[in-house]
């Protein structure tokens, strides 16, 4: 069975605040014996009264390393001693609080040069940060110091030397402000960048397994994205047959789960047989839109099978009964990673049979060594594409090992509801519905948008909200909620002509320029009407996300054609501008 958030154990320790939190995450550390508090104003003003660091955890319930730190540092009684004597904490969940978590993730690559999950930064009461960290064991571990001795040390320099610290937090933050601050001026348009970011994609593309660079990869459905653009714009053959390659060396890979379909988070390795089990929906919904764009550039059916398994998994998945999406599952199971996915040869062979077992071994990619921690990560290991006997024979074999699955512990299932996310998710059933013609896939996307707009919209403040669970909406929507879903009601409007949806996209548009322009063609991840925490942030990089600002700007451009707005067509342009 699936385990859902109401099953992670809740009971208080003695002045810890979480119990009464909404998020997954934060309720898994409701039993913890360190005394957190949400991020909320109380908590600053008792570090202030008390002369106290802050100490920030930020991370989130599908996160295997923040599972490894929590079961580590936060459930030991001396370690909780220790933060509790010392520090006021304070813990978020960054899906939640994407502001809170970017902000500090900056201030973190600046300090340190890098960043990651768990992310545990030290503030003080005015919130600047003055040391970051990721990971942070009980003990000395991979590299890192214990956690004990390290905040001895910066204790020590808190009370010895206050001054050197507020002069880092000063810095930090003049850094962070410059960072997010807009460019000095307009610049005019050109192809440039286009042609910069085709000839960097070629240098840094893998011919041999797909995707850029080496290992970890990711699959950055947006890189993919923009080259199929590129292709499209330029006739550049090239750019299309990196995303075709990229596609069928996922499919066959580990990351790719061969039994359930969907994406999982990133592999560890430059083959993408190896992943790191979290899956996203946020993966689902970008890695189906590409495969479904490729779809139509290549005509190739193995791209739209490859949309249509993605989206058939979210919606078996990870979709709430009311319509929405949830936000992922874990990659831990039973106290380790990726135990659901992992499989013995003897298990198989039991399962299917000697004879076809082994085949469906040497297919595979199944040893009886295995191929992860001495156990198997299913992979398509022969040569693809397959002759139909042989596919017809793994999807034979594919549905009896699902089943057995089926009766495994399932990964743990976040089962927040963000709109942001699940915009996305109505774009890529919207596009699929379109591109296949199956009506189905368009009232999957017509559920999804109305149960959002019906239950994470404030009609008396008439502001969008970020997260819904249990019945409790909260969370100012950011510049991801309004742009992202906007983007999902256009492409739903484009697959089924219904104006409601439309109408919604201009409205919530308009809404979004008010509350998130900068007056100068850009825009702010915060809304005017939200929480300013140093600065209101203003995010311009892709990632596996993409940027509030390049989805807000499409938005405009599309709907300044669609709609024949010409206002609007003249904002996306002058925001292009500011990039």
């Amino acid at each position: 069975m699936k385990k859902s958030a109401d099953e992670i154990p809740s009971q208080n320790s003695v002045g810890n605040r979480l119990g009464a939190e909404k998020s997954p995450y934060l309720l898994q550390h409701a039993g913890n014996p360190v005394h957190w508090w949400p991020w909320c104003r109380e908590a600053f003003d008792r570090a202030r009264r008390e002369d106290k660091p802050v100490f920030l955890s930020i991370g989130y319930a599908t996160c295997h390393w923040c599972h490894v730190m929590a079961e580590e540092s936060f459930a030991d009684d001396e370690v909780a001693a220790f933060l509790n004597t010392h520090f006021i904490a304070v813990k978020v969940d960054r899906e939640e609080r994407p502001d809170i978590d970017a902000l500090y993730m900056n201030a973190c690559q600046l300090m340190t040069g890098g960043g990651g999950w768990p992310l545990n930064l030290l503030l003080t009461a005015d919130k600047k940060p003055f040391y970051a960290a990721t990971y942070m064991p009980r003990n000395p571990s991979r590299g890192h110091p214990g956690i004990i001795p390290l905040l001895t040390r910066i204790i020590a320099l808190w009370k010895e030397d206050r001054a050197k610290i507020e002069e880092n937090g000063d810095l930090v933050c003049r850094h962070l402000r410059e960072f997010e601050g807009p460019k000095e001026a307009a610049s005019a348009l050109s192809d440039e960048p286009l042609h910069i970011a085709l000839r960097n994609y070629s240098k840094d593309f893998d011919p041999g397994n797909g995707g850029f660079g080496g290992a970890p990869k990711f699959p950055l459905a947006l890189n993919l994205m923009l080259l199929l653009r590129l292709h499209q714009r330029y006739g550049d053959k090239n750019a299309l047959a990196m995303v075709s390659t990229t596609l069928a060396r996922i499919r066959a890979g580990g990351i790719y789960d061969q039994l359930g379909f969907g994406i999982h988070r990133y592999a560890v390795d430059g083959a993408w047989r190896i992943p790191h089990f979290e899956k996203m929906l946020y993966d689902q919904a970008l890695f189906a839109i590409t495969c479904m764009e490729t779809y139509q550039a290549t005509g190739d059916a193995a791209c739209a099978a490859m949309a249509a398994e993605t989206l058939a998994y979210a919606k078996t998945s990870l979709r709430h009964p009311g319509g929405a999406f949830y936000c992922g599952e874990d990659a831990d199971s039973e106290g380790a990673e990726g135990t659901f996915y992992l499989w013995d040869k003897e298990e198989i062979l039991a399962l299917l049979g000697g004879a076809e077992g082994e085949r469906f071994c040497r297919l595979m990619g199944v040893s009886a060594g295995g191929n992860f921690d001495g156990r198997n990560i299913l992979y398509r290991a022969e040569a693809w594409p397959l002759p139909d006997q042989e596919r017809d024979f793994l999807e034979d074999c594919r549905k009896k090992l699902l089943e057995y699955r089926s009766r495994r512990v399932r990964p743990f299932l976040d089962d927040k509801i963000l709109t942001s996310w699940n915009g996305l998710m109505i774009a890529a059933l919207a596009k699929a519905g379109a591109v296949l013609g199956e009506a189905g896939y368009i009232e999957t996307a017509r559920q999804a948008a109305d149960f959002i707009l019906t239950h994470l919209y404030d009609q008396e403040k008439s502001r969008l909200l970020r997260r819904w669970r249990e019945g409790d909406a909260a969370i100012p929507g950011f510049l991801e909620d309004y742009s992202f879903f906007c983007w999902g009601l256009i492409e739903l409007y484009m697959a089924c002509l219904e104006p409601l949806y439309l109408d919604k996209a201009l409205s919530l548009t308009l809404e979004m320029s008010t509350l998130f322009g900068d007056g100068e063609g850009g825009f702010f991840d915060t809304g005017s009407d939200g929480e300013t925490i140093l600065t209101r942030g203003r995010h311009l990089q892709d990632g596996a996300l993409p940027a509030g600002n390049s989805a807000a700007v499409y938005n405009l451009l599309r709907l300044g054609e669609l709609a024949g707005h010409r206002e609007m067509a003249a904002e996306g342009t002058r925001a292009v501008s500011r990039l």
